[in-house]
């Protein structure tokens, strides 16, 4: 069983943002922070289509949630036929033969959980962090006898999933 492809559909509009964000964490765009989690996540929230193109034999279960199948096809005389999947023993659905297989779905919705609300907050507050010194890695300033210095990691941005503590609350999250 091997997903060949997953076309997923942006969303007509994403999740409200969560209350209690500092300003400079407020007017960052929500939709790029919920984009973020949603690329580190198997859940989705707000509706949207995805097609799935699977080669069987053997038992499939959509890698997103939640997830409604609409619609199944499998190619067959250089055309994609219609066909009924039948549910699986495992929870998924079983393909007979080697396919390939077309999915459609519509993906997403329900409430959205507080522990992902809270990952969003501390993204979110990560992101908006004011930079002392754009661009550089490290400085130091030295008066007199004081001195002060600062080290940032170049991928501080990059990694912010991992550093702003908002991957550990969505570890949970990250398997349909």
């Amino acid at each position: 069983m091997e997903i060949l492809k997953r076309d997923e559909a942006i969303p007509a509009s994403y999740p409200a943002v969560p209350s209690g964000l500092s300003v400079a964490a407020a007017a960052l765009d929500g939709d790029m922070i919920w984009q973020r989690i949603e690329a580190y996540t198997a859940h989705r929230f707000t509706d949207r289509q995805v097609i799935w193109t699977v080669e069987g034999p053997g038992e499939w279960w959509p890698d997103l949630t939640p997830a409604t199948i609409t619609a199944a096809e499998i190619w067959r005389d250089d055309a994609w036929t219609a066909d009924t999947l039948k549910a699986g023993p495992l929870g998924g659905y079983v393909l007979d033969g080697t396919g390939p297989y077309r999915i459609t779905a519509n993906v997403g919705g329900g409430a959205v959980p507080a522990a992902i609300n809270e990952a969003f907050r501390r993204l979110a507050e990560y992101m908006a962090e004011e930079v002392e010194r754009q661009g550089a890695g490290q400085y130091s300033v030295t008066i007199g006898q004081i001195t002060e210095t600062f080290t940032r990691n170049p991928g501080w941005q990059a990694r912010g999933m991992q550093l702003s503590g908002a991957g550990d609350l969505l570890r949970p999250y990250r398997r349909a």
